[in-house]
């Protein structure tokens, strides 16, 4: 069993180079928005949405640890400076990892140029319904900037199987034919 975390700030490609790296491998995705856009015309984006998002990937990350599956990819918005991110993500290793699965780390970073570029595109928004609206995205997206660190360190991730990648100019199948080569996938 593999698990391919792929992560980065907002609108950096995670989905895009997921849905790549899913066609060229037996891996399957689920980027963090397939649990996310369930919740919101319920709940907004309020705390119980967030609450019910992490219980509902427990579930599923369970799951496919104890399953046939090969491996699963999986995309995460990691907040460097917040510990609860920390922990959700030393928890979902940790549920693939129990069961002898191997870990990928793929971080992914973009200029903000480009990035603000990507927040439009027809992909995002079709698999996106919460970032249609784009000057409500545009603008959280730069908030979460202040807010949050959305990149890690220098070193600061100290994992074997890890690789950084800016990926402003790259496409996602140069980006997925890299990782796919990096980890043998």
């Amino acid at each position: 069993m593999k698990l391919v975390l792929i992560f980065g700030p907002q609108a950096v490609g995670k989905m895009t180079v997921g849905q790549e790296l899913e066609k060229l491998t037996e891996l399957k995705l689920f980027h963090n928005h397939m649990t996310l856009e369930l919740l919101p015309p319920l709940f907004g984006f309020s705390s119980e949405t967030w609450r019910l998002s992490t219980l509902f990937r427990f579930e599923i990350f369970k799951a496919a640890a104890n399953s046939k599956l090969e491996g699963l990819i999986f995309t995460y918005v990691w907040a460097f400076n917040e510990e609860d991110d920390w922990k959700f993500v030393e928890d979902l290793c940790q549920i693939f990892e129990s069961k002898g699965g191997s870990v990928y780390f793929v971080e992914l970073e973009a200029e903000m140029k480009e990035r603000l570029e990507r927040n439009k595109t027809s992909n995002r928004l079709e698999h996106k319904p919460s970032k249609r609206n784009i000057e409500w995205s545009e603008n959280e997206l730069k908030a979460s900037m202040d807010q949050y660190r959305l990149n890690s360190f220098p070193g600061e991730i100290i994992k074997e199987n890890y690789i950084k990648i800016n990926n402003t100019t790259l496409s996602a199948k140069e980006v997925t034919e890299t990782i796919k080569e990096r980890f043998k996938l």
